[in-house]
């Protein structure tokens, strides 16, 4: 085998949802506060004993159910997360533990909200190398867990939930190259510290970063992949800020792709949000199976990963 493509995907969502009216509640804000600064109208929020390990087990099931394999296929876990609490069994070991899997190798990846992009990448590397012939690649975070809810500019943002992939061998590649960095001089950018870890970022510095300087490397991760951005039928950003999602996307020019703007309901689910969104484009039908997809994430560390893929 020459590479590795999507063959399916799963997502979970707790069935709590948050509307802006219930936060205004809760601290000085409104609807049209949130709405017109970060575009987002609800989130879904995680019950108290809901782990991340729970919820990213219920997106990978799904994922597996969706790609007709046996658990006995499954040789790789990967998890991107940020939020897990526990150290050890990491999430990637329990949630093959909740699944019933055998054996695979199992890997937590934290990088934040560029998580999932990386873990796509590395599975796609490992089973290139021979190391690995189907891997579940999953982003799951609590993110409500590391939230300040006195805190509004921050508290309106965050969301919880999973989304899963199941990436397997091909002879013809359906993942492309990952163009991926980060700008460490930066990351204090955006923070989840302290004990209990809490949320905190530069929002004006995130913006300008993300605003500025993403879209030429988006273009750069299509060039890799052999297309111009006007080839791209989806483009699937991290779920940060609609703020930034559109802009974003506009000055890419995938002017014939389908924007995912999931951050309207589901707010910023971290390292979730890229396979949340685009497992719910793909549930929709939205775009077409086979049809070139551009993944893109970024953010804490002020890091980034792109890559260009086959949907399912």
């Amino acid at each position: 085998m020459t590479g590795s493509h999507v063959l399916a995907l799963g997502h979970y969502q707790p069935a709590k949802v948050l509307g802006n009216d219930d936060l205004a509640a809760m601290v000085d804000t409104s609807d049209e506060w949130i709405r017109s600064r970060v575009g987002i109208r609800t989130r879904h929020l995680a019950r108290p004993d809901e782990t991340v390990d729970e919820m990213a087990a219920a997106a990978a099931a799904k994922a597996l159910a969706n790609s007709g394999l046996a658990l006995s296929d499954i040789d790789l876990v990967l998890v991107a997360t940020c939020t897990a609490i526990d150290r050890s069994p990491n999430m990637a070991a329990r949630v093959a533990a909740r699944l019933g899997l055998t054996c695979p190798a199992t890997m937590d990846l934290n990088v934040v909200c560029a998580g999932f992009t990386h873990a796509l990448a590395t599975a796609d590397h490992t089973i290139r190398a021979g190391a690995a012939t189907a891997a579940l690649v999953i982003g799951a975070e609590k993110f409500s867990e590391a939230t300040d809810w006195t805190d509004r500019s921050t508290c309106v943002l965050t969301g919880d939930g999973a989304g899963a992939a199941v990436v397997v061998a091909a002879e013809r590649p359906g993942v492309g190259p990952v163009v991926w960095g980060s700008v460490p001089e930066m990351g204090g950018a955006v923070r989840i510290e302290g004990t209990p870890p809490r949320f905190a970022q530069e929002g004006q510095t995130v913006y300008r970063w993300a605003t500025t300087h993403l879209p030429p490397i988006a273009r750069k991760v299509c060039e890799r992949a052999g297309l111009s951005p006007e080839d791209l039928a989806g483009v699937v950003l991290h779920q940060a800020n609609l703020r930034i999602v559109e802009p974003v996307a506009r000055k890419l020019g995938a002017v014939n792709a389908v924007i995912a703007r999931d951050v309207v309901e589901s707010g910023n689910t971290s390292a979730a949000s890229i396979p949340l969104a685009l497992s719910k484009l793909v549930e929709r039908g939205e775009v077409p199976s086979g049809a070139p997809v551009l993944l893109f994430g970024f953010g804490g560390n002020l890091s980034y990963a792109g890559q260009v893929i086959h949907c399912p």
